[in-house]
C-alpha cells in the first residue's frame, strides 16, 4: 500500500528547508547547488518565463548562461507545500516580481529517490499581470 498521508511535519520542514536552499542558490548564482537540486535526468523538465529545459543538460545550460544580478522576487507572497506521504511533495510559491506590476508563479514537483534524496523533477515558472 502507497503512504498518501498529507503533510506529515517534519518531511514538510525538510522540503521547505531545501526550498529556501534552492532559493539562496538563485539569488547567489550558485549554479552547484541549483545543479544538486534538480534530478539529473533527460526526463527533468522546467519551463521559465524566457526558455524551456527539456532535459537536466539543458537546465544546466540556461543557469550557466543567465547574468549575475538580482533576481526576479521583490517580496514572497505565499509558499505552499504539499507532501503526500514521505516521498512525494508539491511546492508552489508566489511572488511579486522585481520592478514590474507582475506576480510571479513558481510550482516544482519533488520526488525523494533511494539513493539520490530529494529532487526536483518538474518545475514551472510563470507571470500574470497583478
Amino acid at each position: 500500500m502507497i503512504d498518501v498521508t498529507p503533510n506529515v511535519p517534519e518531511v514538510v520542514a525538510e522540503v521547505r528547508d531545501i526550498f529556501e536552499r534552492y532559493e539562496q542558490a538563485l539569488i547567489d548564482k550558485n549554479v552547484d547547488v541549483l545543479d544538486a537540486t534538480f534530478w539529473n535526468s533527460p526526463y527533468t523538465i522546467r519551463y521559465a518565463v524566457t526558455e524551456h529545459g527539456y532535459g537536466f543538460d539543458q537546465i544546466h545550460a540556461h543557469r550557466v548562461a543567465r547574468p549575475p544580478g538580482p533576481g526576479t522576487k521583490e517580496k514572497r507572497i505565499r509558499l505552499e507545500i504539499l507532501m503526500l506521504g514521505r516521498d512525494l511533495a508539491t511546492v508552489n510559491f508566489e511572488f511579486k516580481v522585481r520592478g514590474r506590476e507582475l506576480i510571479g508563479r513558481q510550482s516544482q514537483t519533488w520526488v525523494r529517490f533511494p539513493d539520490l534524496g530529494w529532487k526536483v523533477m518538474t518545475a514551472h515558472v510563470s507571470t500574470m499581470a497583478t
